[in-house]
């Protein structure tokens, strides 16, 4: 039976429909890259990629030898080297592609998805993240942060070689805003912020819930806008994966391994997205009411999106998501290892 599922995070509903799960060619032509050329990615072609800004080693820039390795992005979107200049004329306004765009080579592997990592080599990507996270932090241009991995054609990656983009704005991004606005009244409210009480409710309830490691716990949220999809939250106040702990740190590379882990068993070598809701950067002035109680109220989260259909002309008209698995099934489904 169909169910319309307000998922209180994003504010959206979400039509669960186990029913669609029948219907002929669900699952995408599985594609893949197949490409001869040299990957810029692998170690020994660091001359191939812009200089390192960043790398897990300890020997020289831009050569062998190192576990992460973040250098800009060649196709970048937005560029550091830009003034932040707005202008208006008329209605039309709009101000120059101020930002970072930067890409974290996620190990020297060229066939090593995150399942296929040590948790000792998900911990050195998370913490390449972090250093990233501060350094970005002192150009105090740059507002919003959103860091995501795209694997997979289907879900959009460009290069065979596993990666992760880290992309800074000197905007908010108006969907961040409205969460940082709903946030901010039902703190208002009854002194929680909604992860606080998402998270709460899915442990008490116990039928999505993945596993809980340490201060993180993994669950199939309730109103799921993909089949499989899962989410990571720390289980206290953390607003910024920069302000994890050393424990916290190993404590999500364990359950991260974990979710691949299950994820790989359930459906195999997915493509999907993953991607991390971080509280701003910095201060401006679209941002400035909420920044004072995002200790209280915020966690960061972690959401990946196994991409095993496509979206149709209802979700990109209406913003809605179809999902045919329904999450308390997903759990159950992966909870068998």
């Amino acid at each position: 039976m169909s169910e319309i599922r307000l998922d209180r995070i994003h504010n959206q509903y979400v039509i669960l429909a186990p029913e669609r799960l029948h219907r002929p060619n669900l699952q995408n032509n599985k594609q893949e890259h197949k490409s001869n050329s040299v990957c810029p990615f692998c170690e020994g072609n660091e001359a191939l990629t812009p200089p390192e800004v960043y790398a897990l080693r300890e020997n020289a820039p831009n050569s062998v030898s190192w576990k992460t390795r973040v250098v800009p992005n060649l196709y970048k979107a937005v560029q550091v080297e830009l003034q932040d200049i707005s202008m208006r004329d008329g209605l039309f306004e709009y101000q120059s592609g101020v930002g970072a765009h930067e890409i974290l080579i996620d190990s020297p592997c060229h066939d090593c998805d995150i399942n296929d990592l040590s948790v000792g080599a998900v911990e050195d990507w998370l913490r390449s993240m972090i250093i990233r996270i501060e350094d970005l932090k002192k150009d105090t241009r740059l507002i919003h942060l959103n860091i995501f991995k795209n694997f997979g054609i289907n879900a959009g990656a460009t290069q065979e070689h596993p990666h992760t983009q880290i992309l800074a704005l000197p905007i908010m991004p108006k969907n961040i805003l409205d969460f940082l606005d709903r946030n901010m009244n039902y703190y208002l409210r009854h002194g929680r912020g909604k992860i606080e009480d998402i998270v709460q409710n899915e442990i008490k309830a116990n039928k999505r819930v993945l596993d809980i490691v340490g201060n993180f716990v993994s669950f199939c949220p309730y109103a799921s806008g993909y089949p499989f999809e899962v989410m990571i939250a720390p289980k206290t106040n953390i607003s910024n994966l920069s302000k994890c702990t050393r424990e916290d740190v190993t404590d999500l590379a364990h359950i991260i391994k974990i979710v691949f882990k299950k994820l790989y068993k359930q459906l195999g070598r997915v493509d999907y997205n993953l991607y991390f809701n971080l509280a701003p950067l910095n201060t401006n002035f679209e941002n400035e009411a909420y920044m004072p109680y995002l200790d209280k109220n915020y966690r960061f989260t972690i959401r990946i999106t196994p991409r095993i259909y496509g979206l149709g002309g209802f979700e990109i008209s209406t913003g809605m998501s179809i999902n045919s698995v329904p999450p308390e099934e997903c759990a159950k489904l992966l909870g068998k290892l």
